[in-house]
């Protein structure tokens, strides 16, 4: 993209980038859980959010360098520096061990284990994740030596249990899985941090380092904020800090559309409206960054079955980068037909809608074993909490 000489060019290298980032995103979820020990699961797996976090908090600050060059060089610079640490990760991954769960379906039994006893806090856990991979793969024996027979498996039979005949308790996990996604992604997040200029111009910033100094403050309290997610997770659980975060991203969104109303109708510069209208944005992806953000890939490598994991997690990327590029291509044109301000009540309103969901629909997962989650899906999770407060009261 740095060296593109037309816009055909850049599109080309925009869209191997693409795909680069969908298997990373799906991959780097997976691998992620396979190989957690699950006394840090909650605080491992964050850390993808983290990484691209701070990815986006150095692009700010190098863009806000860039910019001091000429145009004709620094536009390029702001896109291929990007490269470096594709070089970097590239030779990173050749140092990473194998995938345990790939290693048994090719009927490498004594590779996965070893991978596990290195990742996983002990011995017996490390047995016991490989006997759950083992019975999730259904992994065939030859009936004389005992020898494990690779697998070879394009998925079909997952895909049937997945899509065609699901149990309740998966229908229930799959919907989870992609309505999670859907709400990370439609309740503005891109938008925010794509069109931070636009935004913090409509609210009457005008000047350029202003602008830049702007959005680098936004990576700088999403990259903090993911940070203290990391502690969290496992100290009070995944459904609370979800729905805190929620519920403050619809305040902040609200309280933003509000403030871009006023200042997008005021024919004078109000300092108030532009000082609300920054707290606000930087409010909105501290609240995201700290529940909504880096839940969405913990929940997803906890819910799914070992078994249907990979299709599953897949399906939740897929809408999650769906929606995120409906909103990022649309966002400009939907701002000018119902005002800057009316973009965000949208947002609120669908944020609303998926704090909803989330209270209904969506269980605690935190410290429980595959097995433990599996039997809380399948219900609606206020009907299951309103039957055990029914059934303490019939026990006293």
């Amino acid at each position: 993209m740095g060296f593109s000489v037309n816009y055909a060019f850049l599109m080309v290298g925009r869209f191997v980038a693409g795909i680069g980032v969908g298997f990373a995103l799906m991959s780097a979820v997976l691998y992620t859980a396979e190989i957690s020990p699950a006394s840090s699961r909650g605080f491992l797996a964050p850390f993808r959010e983290v990484c691209i976090n701070s990815g986006i908090l150095l692009g700010y600050v190098s863009n806000y360098a860039f910019s001091k060059l000429p145009i004709k060089i620094g536009w390029r610079l702001m896109l291929g520096v990007g490269a470096i640490s594709s070089i970097f990760l590239a030779f990173a991954v050749l140092a990473m061990p194998e995938s345990p769960r790939w290693l048994v379906m090719q009927g490498q039994l004594d590779e996965a284990k070893v991978v596990l006893d290195k990742t996983l806090d002990t011995k017996k856990e490390a047995q016991l994740r490989l006997d759950d991979i083992k019975e999730a793969a259904k992994i065939p024996q030859d009936s004389t030596t005992g020898n494990i027979i690779p697998k070879q498996t394009n998925g079909e039979g997952v895909w049937r249990e997945l899509l065609l005949h699901p149990t309740p308790a998966v229908k229930h996990v799959l919907i989870c899985a992609i309505v999670i996604h859907f709400f990370q992604q439609s309740s503005g997040i891109s938008a925010v941090v794509l069109y931070s200029r636009r935004i913090f111009e409509k609210a009457g910033i005008t000047s350029s380092d202003g602008k830049l100094l702007a959005t680098i403050a936004i990576g700088f309290s999403k990259t903090i904020f993911v940070l203290v997610a990391t502690l969290l997770l496992d100290k009070i659980g995944r459904r609370v800090l979800l729905l805190s975060s929620v519920g403050g991203m619809v305040v902040s969104l609200a309280t933003l559309g509000f403030s871009l109303t006023i200042a997008d109708h005021s024919e004078t510069k109000l300092t108030w409206a532009i000082v609300l209208c920054m707290t606000m944005v930087l409010a909105f992806v501290s609240f995201f960054a700290i529940g909504m953000g880096p839940i969405t890939n913990v929940y997803m490598s906890e819910i799914f079955p070992l078994r249907l994991r990979a299709q599953g997690v897949s399906m939740g990327v897929a809408v999650n980068r769906v929606v995120s590029g409906i909103i990022s291509m649309t966002f400009i044109s939907l701002y000018k037909a119902i005002t800057i301000g009316g973009a965000f009540f949208l947002f609120t309103g669908i944020a609303t809608v998926g704090w909803v969901f989330f209270y209904v629909c969506m269980p605690e997962t935190r410290g429980k074993t595959l097995d433990e989650i599996e039997c809380l899906f399948g219900k609606l999770v206020c009907w299951k909490e309103a039957s055990k407060k029914m059934n303490d009261v019939t026990i006293e």
